[in-house]
């Protein structure tokens, strides 16, 4: 699986259209209705002033901070701390994530994204200042969306983006709960892909999200229709298909991973 894209993230979005979902009647039959209410996270935001549109200030980080301590952002940490979420044992080895650093990762991060096969969805290959720009944006965000590195065994070998997806553009686009939390993901080396280490890692950094914070109820992801390897994974790793949504930049599958089924798939 090369890639999950991150489609969601281009900017102020129009306001939801009905026609956007599929399935409107069957989602209409389920408990996922849409709840109109703003979260206290996000009353909190809008509280702050600048908070929520303010994507430029310096993160709120000591000099000389040491490879691997945990990134602070200036808005706080509405992600249940990534950082100190520590290893997980999979199938495929021992599984962290660890987040983003420029000085040490952009490099590394901005070779995968000209990798055709990944360039096709994360539409940032080019130059390095067009992934350092993608990478700034979040690092000195909010606190609602973290990049990071997926260390196999220690080895550097996939990109994440974990968001707050009630408090993304997205959440205009499907009913979504508080707390909320998406993944975007792609598997940086070739030799990495296509052995099931996509689903493997999915499945893992999703239960991961559930195990560490309680108020998560669903892990929601939104891969393009037409990267059917990565909605393939994205179902093999325990999430259910909820619906088509049209995105301003592709047409997605919603992809759910629930606590109260995660036992079950």
């Amino acid at each position: 699986m090369p890639a999950t894209d991150a489609g969601s993230e281009a900017g102020p979005l129009p306001a939801a259209d009905t026609a956007n979902v599929t399935d409107l009647a069957e989602i209409a039959n389920t408990e996922d209705t849409l709840d109109l209410r703003l979260s206290d996270e996000l009353l909190a935001l809008i509280a702050q002033e600048g908070a929520v549109l303010d994507l430029g200030r310096s993160p709120d980080r000591t000099a000389g901070t040491a490879p691997g301590e945990p990134y602070r952002t200036t808005g706080g940490d509405l992600l249940g701390g990534v950082a100190d979420w520590g290893p997980v044992t999979t199938p495929a080895g021992e599984f962290r994530l660890v987040p983003v650093r420029l000085d040490r990762d952009l490099a590394l991060i901005g070779t995968w994204m000209n990798d055709p096969a990944v360039a096709a969805y994360w539409h940032l290959a080019g130059p390095r200042a067009a992934t350092e720009d993608h990478l700034t944006a979040r690092l000195a965000g909010d606190g609602r969306d973290l990049p990071c590195l997926g260390l196999l065994d220690g080895t550097s070998m996939s990109y994440w983006e974990i968001y707050r997806a009630d408090l993304d553009p997205l959440a205009r686009y499907y009913p979504a709960r508080p707390h909320d939390t998406g993944i975007h993901l792609l598997i940086g080396g070739v030799a990495d892909r296509g052995r099931g280490l996509g689903a493997t890692l999915l499945r893992a950094v999703a239960d991961l999200v559930l195990d560490r914070c309680p108020a998560v109820a669903r892990v929601v992801a939104e891969p393009d229709l037409r990267n059917t390897p990565s909605v393939a994974a994205f179902l093999s790793a325990g999430f259910r298909f909820f619906a088509e949504i049209d995105l301003p930049a592709k047409r997605a599958a919603l992809m759910v991973r629930d606590r109260a089924h995660r036992h079950l798939m």
